[in-house]
């Protein structure tokens, strides 16, 4: 008897979950039958809420293709009638403007290639074209004043006084910065006037003295810039070189904006770029000038002539895209005339070029 008891018990414990599970299959069907959509009725019938019929329309046919986050750039018109067909007209892009914030990048974009047939020539014609081709001319400073003996100033490095890039009312103010970078054979003719003008010069040389010292003119610094940061693995003393990326050393010396960045680094330009490029500092640069070396495709910079030079100049276009317009350009006449090691182009093998970033708000 006692078992009977037990083996009915179990039963009516079943049948009670298996009636609650159906209670509950049963309400979660209704509440999503009550919160799904209405359909369109078929044609001729009326609505059961009472509102007139409506024929049904045909769905228009979506297309599997994502957008595209990439928007066209217009080459300016001296580029036309310049080299072959298809390097004048080939195109380039910028991302979409997007809302900034933080994202991590870990590689630029490419830009597509100037020719179906992703030949050398047609690369070089491209890039030289696009660096010999201001895209913003800057006028003079009015009147006198401290920035009035720079404009006057020799040499092949020159800044932009135009009023409407702020570098001149920032002399002015005294609240302008300048950083260098270089490796011990750079002239400093533009530094010392830019000093002398009342602005806060930093000369990074990882050449000179150790430390960070202060002359009558400008702060020195034995630090190199590069495109990465010590190990921390590495104890300091068996560390090779003392190079930091500039968002690095932005954050240790407590600076926010640079108004002038001029580097000459021997063939480190392109990795350097391409760091300030994906560390996100463009914007917090006014000016940049920036000494390029095309006898070789440069430290790191991997692959046949084609695309290096494609890698070249989407790194450029990174520039425009971040509101960089090219202002000035100087090809070193004293330098051999090689490009990528070839003798062609009649091209110089060094380029001087001056940006302005057109956008820059100095905070």
């Amino acid at each position: 008897m006692a078992s009977e008891r037990r083996h009915r018990g179990l039963v009516l414990r079943g049948c009670l979950l298996l009636a609650t599970v159906c209670l509950i299959v049963h309400i979660y069907l209704q509440l999503g039958r009550r919160a799904r959509p209405s359909r369109i009725p078929p044609s001729g019938r009326a609505d059961p809420n009472g509102s007139p019929a409506r024929a049904p329309s045909r769905a228009k046919p979506t297309s599997r293709r994502t957008p595209s986050p990439w928007r066209p750039t217009v080459h300016p018109a001296s580029g036309k009638g310049k080299g072959t067909g298809s390097t004048a007209a080939a195109s380039s892009y910028c991302p979409l403007a997007v809302p900034r914030r933080k994202i991590p990048r870990w590689h630029i974009e490419l830009q597509p290639w100037a020719s179906p047939q992703h030949t050398f020539r047609e690369e070089a014609l491209r890039f030289l074209t696009y660096i010999k081709t201001p895209q913003v001319s800057c006028a003079p400073p009015i009147g006198g004043g401290p920035a009035a003996d720079l404009e006057q100033l020799g040499g092949p490095w020159r800044v932009c006084l135009d009023a409407r890039y702020r570098l001149e009312q920032r002399i002015r103010d005294r609240q302008c910065r300048v950083y260098s970078l270089g490796l011990g054979v750079d002239a400093r003719q533009l530094e010392l006037a830019l000093a002398r003008s009342g602005c806060e010069v930093h000369r990074f040389d990882p050449s000179g003295p150790r430390g960070h010292q202060h002359d009558s003119a400008m702060w020195h610094h034995s630090l190199s810039v590069g495109w990465r940061d010590p190990n921390p693995a590495v104890p300091p003393p068996q560390q090779r070189g003392t190079a930091k990326k500039l968002a690095t050393i932005l954050s240790d010396f407590g600076h926010r904006t640079i108004d002038v960045l001029k580097a000459d680094m021997e063939s480190a330009e392109w990795k350097i770029l391409e760091n300030l490029i994906l560390d996100d500092v463009l914007p917090e640069i006014g000016q940049l000038l920036l000494e390029v070396h095309l006898h070789w495709p440069g430290f790191e910079v991997g692959g046949d002539d084609a695309a290096v030079v494609r890698y070249w100049f989407s790194l450029l276009k990174e520039l425009e895209c971040s509101h960089f317009q090219l202002f000035y350009s100087q090809s070193d006449s004293r330098r051999p005339r090689l490009f990528l090691r070839q003798d062609m182009f009649n091209s110089s093998s060094v380029y001087i070029l001056g940006w302005v970033n057109s956008s820059w708000r100095p905070r």
